[in-house]
């Protein structure tokens, strides 16, 4: 009966805006099990709705930092599950999107894992050091590194490839040889996105 109250005791301390970012997360797990079905079917339009599922995801990431405002509730919780959500949906969906088209060799997958551990860490530093952004007010001033739904814009690059047919064996910029290993240049737009990240660069919050 305690471990039961306990459950139900969490659940009660969800706000609205926690079911928002519940949304983004399972957004994000949708477009992992599209990617899949690309892999076995390879039918594009399961990239195309793997795509949509992070643009689906990015909205409802906005809006539960919207919801959140307007009803001037927050939580350390909902500060983590947003965090947890966002892994998903822009780190990790992103990376398995241009696995599935064709990103697949050796130098590929290090620079794929790259940009979601640079993604990870992104939010992890912004978790400790938001409070020190904040001006008296308590908002955020500014994003140190670019916010990791910024990669969005890769998934969108990804789909208009998927919508041409510029995948797999046809993906844009070809492949190189280095070492007996395959490298696409094309990932090297993630690498770049990683970098940025964790950088340095102060991006105003709007």
């Amino acid at each position: 009966m305690a471990t039961q109250h306990k459950r139900f005791s969490m659940i009660r301390e969800f706000h609205l805006a926690d079911w928002f970012t519940l949304g983004n997360a399972v957004c994000g797990v949708g477009a992992l099990f599209s990617c899949m079905s690309y892999l076995e079917s390879h039918d594009t339009r399961h990239v195309l709705f793997a795509c949509a599922l992070v643009l689906a995801a990015l909205v409802f990431d906005i809006l539960d930092g919207r919801v959140a405002r307007w009803r001037q509730k927050s939580s350390a919780m909902g500060r983590e599950l947003d965090s947890l959500a966002d892994v998903i949906s822009f780190g990790v969906a992103p990376a398995i999107i241009a696995y599935a088209c064709g990103m697949q060799g050796l130098y590929d997958r290090v620079v794929l894992a790259f940009f979601v551990a640079c993604g990870v860490s992104r939010l992890a530093r912004f978790n400790i050091t938001a409070e020190t952004f904040a001006d008296d007010s308590g908002k955020v001033k500014y994003f140190e590194g670019t916010p990791i739904p910024t990669s969005i814009a890769l998934v969108a690059l990804l789909a208009v490839a998927a919508w041409l047919g510029a995948v797999r064996e046809q993906l844009w910029l070809g492949k190189l040889m280095i070492g007996g290993f395959t490298l696409h240049p094309l990932v090297l737009l993630f690498a770049l996105s990683g970098s940025l990240m964790i950088s340095r660069i102060r991006i105003p919050k709007f």
